[in-house]
């Protein structure tokens, strides 16, 4: 008698950017000089988006540039509205 192995694939749902979000982020990072955890996913969805248009992809890699240099700040709050 054969054995029926079933394998299950985990998938991950889709992330999707809200529109104007990344203005939105950028503006806030260069203001408080921190990113917090809702950024970071608004950062990794666009980084996945393959549409996402030329010129937003440079602010992206300006902004972790800037995060890789230490002029912008990594927190772990979820939001930075109080």
């Amino acid at each position: 008698m054969s054995t029926l192995k079933i394998v299950f694939m985990c998938q991950e749902p889709p992330i999707y950017l809200l529109p104007f979000a990344l203005g939105e982020l950028f503006a806030n990072a260069n203001t408080t000089g921190f990113i917090t955890l809702a950024d970071r996913y608004g950062l990794m969805a666009a980084i996945f988006d393959e549409s996402l248009p030329e010129d937003e992809k440079r602010s992206v890699d300006r902004l972790l540039r800037s995060i890789c240099k230490g002029r912008i700040k990594v927190t772990d709050e979820i939001s930075s509205v109080t």
